[in-house]
């Protein structure tokens, strides 16, 4: 999947495509219909899927088999688009690409040639084993009841016996990868609908995105010939999960972060026609400086690290599971919380389900549940760069402040020395925890995992800020120097706050560390953030008015 991608026209003809489709079919009251009746629009997916149309799934396939070969960013470009319009309707359709994609990952050419073909644009769910517990993905782990046996002696099929929970598109797909435990290792297979043995449960009642198809499969010593084993060989089912969770992720962390600015965008356009006290709430920093700007710091630096890990997954980059974890985490965590503040912002309105913020509220909680959950990212994140730490003896974090510096130096107003401060205080908590061994904790390494997100998307968002503006965003350059200020300051002083709680919290022995942390210089570099704050106020009211 790794490449150049599409170039800006063509993706920006596919989006604007997909926007007026929108506007013409997936309008307020068909959508708000489906979440009440809790149904899976079919007639969508075939619409959007349709070459005559949109033919949006050849968006998904390589140039090779006939497809339009769109890399990670404009996955994510595609996805944002999507998920700001439904994250029902969004998770359903992109679903069928999260099925086919252990295919275009690990398939054999033969394989791959159906994707394009009539298979390819009928629907198509993956099958990972759960976690029954905490909803992680752990594919292939014997104690989840899955397995495939080969036959006695030459390998012609196999039967495999299972179940496996919360399948998007589960009930409805034609296609099906399942990743089961074979002989020579966990392997994914492709296996029909109508296969003997297969079949899948009812819809699950969800909490949220309604408009997507969940259910339970059912696989009862269903026969899979050899030659739907992906890749044609064993035991390399992990390997492709992984290389399969590098866009998936990022997908999500799309999802997160497009359901997020819709439900910011309402909340700033209801602050121009709520009047109160004689002056509208978009006036009143009380309702600004609380539910929309530091709202709009964070989706936005979450949205600069997911162009970052694109750019870098298009570049043929590998090996990026820990940045993706970061930009999942952080777009999808930041999403919940945006959607959350505008049903504040909206009141007793956004307490209703006539007002769409309850609704995406409800859809977006799900990003920071499926493809990994919250928990499982701030493990990832910080299991891998903890052994960073290790490796480098320190000077992973250290290195990078410097050259967050030397930023500084050059483009004083990116907020570089805000997250420089940050990745300094990073470092020496890293480093307590090595030294008192802390992480022995499992709260520690998964509040490590927290501060590591918010550290590092503080410094991708300033060194890119001016370097790589943003298409995405109808926001000019100083309005996101402003909004990378406020949250690279927010970051220094939750990573050395937050540390310093759970370092004294599980035994630290440093009297001395809190000076250590630099805490008077993060608390100094406050100074002018409510000046910042009033500057993407104003910025933000002029372009979502």
């Amino acid at each position: 999947m790794a490449g150049a991608g599409l170039d800006s026209e063509t993706r920006e003809m596919i989006l604007d495509t997909l926007r007026k489709y929108a506007e013409r079919k997936l309008t307020t009251d068909y959508l708000l219909k489906l979440d009440h009746e809790d149904r899976f629009p079919e007639e969508v997916l075939k619409e959007l899927n349709d070459p005559s149309q949109l033919g949006l799934h050849l968006l998904f396939i390589p140039e090779e088999l006939g497809g339009l070969g769109g890399g990670a960013y404009d996955i994510y470009r595609v996805s944002e688009l999507m998920a700001s319009i439904d994250l029902g309707v969004a998770t359903g359709v992109l679903a069928t690409f999260l099925g086919s994609d252990p295919i275009r990952v690990g398939g054999t050419p033969e394989q791959k040639g159906p994707l394009d073909g009539p298979r390819g644009r009928r629907g198509a769910a993956d099958g990972l084993w759960r976690d029954r517990a905490a909803g992680r993905q752990r594919p292939g782990l014997a104690e989840h009841q899955g397995r495939a046996r080969a036959g006695e002696r030459r390998v012609t099929g196999y039967h495999i016996t299972g179940r496996k929970q919360w399948i998007s598109n589960g009930a409805v797909a034609d296609l099906y990868t399942i990743l089961a435990l074979a002989p020579g290792g966990p392997s994914w297979f492709v296996v029909e609908r109508d296969a003997p043995g297969f079949s899948y449960g009812k819809p699950e009642d969800k909490h949220g995105i309604r408009a997507s198809n969940t259910a339970a499969l059912f696989l009862e010593d269903v026969y899979v010939p050899a030659d739907r084993l992906i890749g044609g060989v064993e035991g390399q089912g992990l390997a492709q999960a992984q290389a399969v969770f590098g866009y998936t992720r990022l997908m999500v962390g799309a999802f997160g972060l497009g359901a997020g600015w819709e439900a910011l965008r309402r909340a700033i356009r209801y602050s121009h026609e709520r009047i109160q006290g004689g002056a509208p709430l978009s006036e009143k920093q009380g309702y600004t400086h609380k539910l929309i700007v530091p709202n709009a710091a964070r989706l936005e630096a979450a949205r600069t690290y997911i162009e970052w890990v694109a750019e870098r997954l298009d570049s043929g980059e590998e090996g990026l599971q820990t940045e993706g974890a970061v930009a999942k985490y952080m777009a999808t965590e930041s999403g919940n919380k945006a959607a959350e503040d505008a049903i504040q912002a909206l009141g007793g309105y956004g307490y209703t389900k006539e007002y769409m913020v309850e609704k995406i509220k409800r859809d977006v909680r799900i990003t920071c549940i499926y493809e990994g959950t919250s928990e499982i990212m701030e493990w990832t994140i910080s299991r891998d760069r903890w052994q960073q730490h290790l490796k480098t003896q320190g000077a992973f974090y250290k290195e990078w402040a410097a050259r967050l510096d030397t930023l500084h130096a050059a483009e004083p107003h990116n907020g570089a020395n805000y997250a420089a401060l940050a990745l300094r205080a990073l470092a020496v908590i890293l480093e307590r925890a090595r030294l008192d061994r802390l992480t022995r904790n499992q709260h520690v390494l998964f509040r490590l995992g927290e501060i590591i997100a918010w550290a590092e998307t503080a410094a991708v968002f300033a060194e890119r800020v001016c370097a790589k503006p943003t298409e995405a965003i109808h926001l000019d350059v100083p309005t996101r120097q402003a909004l990378a200020r406020i949250h690279g300051r927010a970051a220094a002083l939750k990573v050395a706050t937050d540390g310093l709680q759970w370092a004294i919290g599980a035994g630290q022995t440093d009297p001395n560390l809190a000076a250590s942390l630099n805490l008077p210089g993060i608390y100094a570099a406050q100074t002018g953030l409510i000046d910042d704050m009033n500057f993407a106020r104003d910025q933000l009211n002029a372009a979502f008015k």
